[in-house]
């Protein structure tokens, strides 16, 4: 999912780093580290093994306190943890070891004999090469650049590759680097122009690019993990304030109209084609398998199959459907459904109503109707997540004419850009309710913007879970 949006993420932390790696460059305060660059997207996974990690050191104290007060020699494997869990400047580790064996030291040390030129002048060439003069510029100043992401390959393999970093690229600033506006100014501008692309709405990528710059400008940067984090948090932080869009869940006010005796009812709208009628189905089940009783309201009595769609879906999934003849008032079928769920004690009313263009002001003034009649609990859009931000202002043109008060996702298990999921709820100021991820009844998923901001800020290609709370 989203793989549009994680790729231009990933690329301002890229063109961030070759901002401030070509300025060091030119001020030679650069220096490399030994040590394992973290790509962009490592830093999520690394959260949640830290967080991992605390609980289990929380759980296994007594078993250390104990440990230590049996021997000494736990100190002497702490630091040994600590220093490969850093990588940072450990050249050369074995040599220290009295208890390594003489071949062994020998190894160490041509290692350390190898990197020692390297620590202490960086930009140091062969004495031979150096006396030679430089027959194009442009080839020197690409070797140089080569250089940054040059690492010891014996030095590599000894160490354990890790799924999470990237064996080259690591280096630090002699003097520590602040990123200033300049730095940011063609980035944050290619950002989003790159969010446009994607077909996230206009104030929702200006107001994604503003955070960033807040977030980032000012900040003191040593090393290039360094870069990359700051990044990632700065983009990961943006984004949550624009998809957390406070609202309560459908199962929520279900219970609490349950509590007043009383069914909730829910419309629904949106154009033709965007997997509406399909979703009152999906959500007839989801709810039926959850213990409640919905019905269905048939209000769509333009079209000439609408009823007979609605009244497969309503088969399908085993739920009562409330239905007139076709060309009949849609909002009297709203009521009776209304009326029915009240009398049998259901717990919920689904009304289907006609897809409609948002430009359509005599089906708008209907729509406006089965409201007044129906008296609905939620106005709900449902729009099509792969028409980007087409769904965005359809969802605007309704929201203006009756007044939403949420949104349906169709087909955002498909969705590669992720411009309207990022979009539709902040644009309108109205939460997104559910998320349809397939063509199965059970294909579809209660919102979480917890889950939304993985899946956006995820490696490429991790499977989506739509089980997942």
């Amino acid at each position: 999912m989203f793989e549009s949006l994680k790729k231009k993420f990933s690329r301002t932390s890229d063109k961030l780093e070759e901002e401030l790696i070509e300025e060091a460059q030119e001020e030679n305060n650069l220096e490399e580290e030994s040590g394992k660059k973290f790509s962009f997207f490592s830093f999520g996974r690394k959260d949640k093994k830290e967080e991992e990690d605390s609980k289990s050191d929380v759980a296994e104290i007594p078993q250390e306190v104990e440990s230590i007060q049996e021997t000494d020699t736990s100190d002497d494997e702490t630091s040994d943890d600590k220093d490969e869990k850093s990588g940072f400047w450990s050249f050369g580790k074995k040599s220290s070891d009295n208890k390594e064996e003489p071949q062994e030291e020998e190894s160490a040390e041509e290692i350390q004999e190898e990197e020692e030129p390297k620590k202490s002048h960086f930009w140091s060439r062969n004495k031979e090469e150096d006396t030679e003069e430089s027959e194009d510029a442009d080839e020197k100043t690409e070797e140089k650049k080569s250089r940054f992401w040059s690492r010891n390959k014996d030095n590599d393999s000894s160490e354990e590759n890790d799924e999470d970093e990237e064996p080259s690229g690591m280096f630090s600033f002699i003097t520590a680097k602040t990123i200033s506006e300049k730095h940011l100014e063609d980035i944050l501008w290619e950002l989003e122009m790159g969010l446009l692309e994607g077909d996230v709405a206009m104030e929702v990528a200006s107001a994604v690019v503003d955070s960033v710059k807040d977030d980032l400008v000012g900040r003191k940067i040593k090393r290039s993990n360094d870069i990359t984090e700051y990044t990632y948090n700065a983009l990961r932080n943006a984004v949550a304030e624009i998809i957390d869009i406070p609202g309560k869940s459908m199962t929520e006010m279900i219970e609490a109209k349950k509590a007043q005796g009383e069914p909730l009812v829910v419309m629904f709208v949106g154009i033709n084609g965007t997997g509406k009628t399909t979703t009152i189905g999906k959500l007839a089940n989801y709810y039926l398998k959850k213990g409640y009783t919905p019905v269905i309201a048939a209000a769509d009595t333009f079209r000439a199959g609408a009823i007979e769609q609605v009244n497969y879906h309503a088969d399908k999934v085993g739920v009562k459907l409330i239905k007139h003849q076709k060309g009949s008032d849609p909002a009297a079928v709203a009521f009776d459904a209304v009326e029915h769920a009240k009398a049998q004690g259901k717990e919920l009313v689904l009304i289907d109503t006609a897809g409609r263009m948002q430009t359509n002001t005599n089906l708008m003034d209907e729509m406006k109707k089965i409201k007044r009649v129906a008296k609905p609990d939620l106005v709900v859009f449902v729009g099509d997540a792969l028409t980007g931000n087409d769904a965005t202002q359809q969802a605007s043109k309704f929201n203006e004419a009756i007044d939403l008060d949420g949104v349906i996702l169709t087909k955002a298990d498909a969705d590669s850009k992720g411009g309207a999921s990022l979009s539709i709820g902040y644009v309108i100021k109205k939460p997104i309710l559910f998320l349809g991820m397939g063509q199965g009844y059970d294909d579809i998923k209660e919102y979480d913007a917890d889950w939304m901001l993985n899946q956006l800020f995820s490696e490429s290609g991790e499977e989506v879970n739509i089980n997942e709370a």
